[in-house]
């Protein structure tokens, strides 16, 4: 799967998920971006959006793209927190649908 990690993301989280093409907003050239226009520029291009950003599913009109967000729910955005996640996200990416949000964690 292509992955969009949120700018607010490390980007070591990127190695703790192997097999999947993961790239960060930085990468991109996308960073600074509002929570709307990242999401219409990633789109087409990618399967999946991950964020710490919980704000964003009440802000966003999610039902009107094809891209899935999980939203990572963790007690700070460093590694070290976030780390114990991958194994879950590694798990929804397998049967993630387009235009869905799921949380972890």
């Amino acid at each position: 799967m292509k992955v969009l990690l949120d700018e607010c993301l490390p980007k070591r989280f990127a190695k703790l998920l192997p097999d999947h093409e993961v790239r960060t907003t930085r990468q991109m050239n996308w960073h600074g971006l509002s929570n709307g226009r990242l999401l219409r520029t990633c789109d087409p291009s990618f399967d999946v959006f991950i964020t710490v950003d919980k704000n964003l599913v009440q802000e966003q009109d999610l039902r009107q793209l094809r891209i899935a967000v999980i939203v990572l729910r963790a007690r700070s955005n460093k590694i070290e927190d976030l780390s114990p996640l991958a194994p879950a996200v590694l798990t929804l990416l397998q049967s993630l649908k387009p235009g869905t949000v799921s949380f972890v964690g």
